[in-house]
């Protein structure tokens, strides 16, 4: 099988406008959500804003996209290189601000080419950006999105379909729409998030995005790039359970987890650390939590960065492979940003720590059962 390694990243957030800043606020535990009110129709809610207004999926896709390249020591046009990238909301804010200018609450809203809108014309105006002229992807799995685009890219490397992709996921899911939907099934925070915390209130939404330059092996080798860390395994699973709550025993995602672990050729004992979906819904945590004390009684480590970053939905994956390819490269686990009480038995990174590394895994839970596994490795640094 082609070995896959990771050698550039792009990413912004609330925690900065590039990896570095983002991961320096992060090890700092620092966190970007505030109290804010983004529009007039809804009281002010904790939300993870890059700007002073709600950021575009379009400027957010072409900064992490051109920051990956930069990263990666590549330069457009790269006609060869394949992209995936998704988004669960894409465009969603455009359609919004549409509707209200045809219902007459927003007269000087104008979609200057609804076409450039569609769900997957975020990954072909990508392309266009890099002269990309291969093959093109833009999935769209909820909060699993990031990881999937991520192995699907993995995927088209290990087949021998393609040498170099760039994949990852981006949202601006600051919108109208999102906010009272999460509302109204009471998922949402009213204070912040809190991840795994006895106090922890619900999820707080946040924007931002991550893509990652993937090569095979030989092309990284023969170009002397950096290597962040290799993409081991993956694995992905299907609840069919319910819309929006996880499966009570997480029959599903346990599999994912031991799926994953079988085709990275990894046992528990190999993990050094799992970057958890841990969103901060009373639900999520408690059965993540379960299903991690099953699978891991080692106690390895874990921490979940959405305290920090807030719940980027789709793109959240991405962020968090993101951030473990950095605690990868440092040897540094992030911390559970927002957790103060625990109420789990785990071994929860409360504070930014040195610790030898080598295996990752990266968990995304989304909503309609969509269960996202997917280890990372550091063998080829030292």
């Amino acid at each position: 099988m082609v070995k896959v390694l990771v050698t550039g990243i792009g990413l912004v957030s609330v925690l900065g406008a590039n990896l570095e800043d983002s991961w320096q606020n992060l090890i700092a535990g620092k966190s970007g959500i505030q109290l804010q009110r983004p529009f007039l129709e809804f009281e002010p809610v904790p939300i993870g804003l890059i700007g002073k207004q709600p950021s575009e999926l379009k400027m957010l896709t072409q900064l992490v996209v051109a920051s990956a390249l930069k990263d990666a020591g590549l330069s457009p046009p790269l006609a060869d290189c394949a992209v995936v990238i998704g988004s669960s909301r894409g465009y969603q804010g455009a359609w919004e601000s549409l509707a209200r200018g045809m219902n007459g609450k927003d007269s000087n809203y104008v979609l200057e080419d609804w076409l450039d809108t569609l769900p997957h014309t975020n990954a072909i105006a990508a392309a266009r950006q890099i002269g990309a002229t291969g093959i093109v992807s833009a999935p769209m799995a909820a909060c699993a999105t990031g990881i999937w685009a991520i192995a699907q890219a993995a995927f088209l490397i290990q087949t021998g379909q393609c040498e170099r992709v760039i994949a990852g996921a981006v949202e601006a899911p600051i919108t109208p729409l999102t906010i009272c939907g999460f509302q109204q099934m009471n998922a949402l925070a009213k204070t912040g998030a809190y991840p795994f915390d006895v106090q922890r209130e619900g999820l707080v939404l946040g924007e931002g995005g991550a893509v990652l330059v993937l090569e095979s092996a030989e092309i990284a080798k023969q170009r002397q790039a950096r290597v962040y860390g290799e993409i081991l395994g993956f694995s992905f699973t299907a609840d069919a359970y319910h819309t929006n709550q996880p499966e009570p025993n997480g029959k599903s995602a346990i599999a994912a987890i031991k799926q994953c672990l079988e085709r990275s050729n990894l046992t528990p004992k190999d993990i050094d650390y799992i970057h958890a979906h841990g969103t901060a819904t009373k639900l999520n945590d408690q059965i993540e939590s379960k299903i991690i004390q099953q699978l891991f009684p080692q106690q390895g480590a874990i921490s979940s960065t959405k305290g920090a970053t807030g719940h980027t939905l789709g793109a959240s994956g991405a962020l968090g492979i993101a951030f473990s390819l950095k605690a990868l490269q440092q040897q540094v686990l992030p911390p559970c940003v927002g957790l103060q009480t625990p109420e789990f038995d785990l071994n929860f990174v409360m504070t930014a720590q040195k610790k030898l590394i080598q295996n990752i895994l990266c968990f995304s839970f989304g909503f309609g059962g969509q269960n996202a596994v997917i280890a990372l490795g550091n063998s080829f640094h030292g």
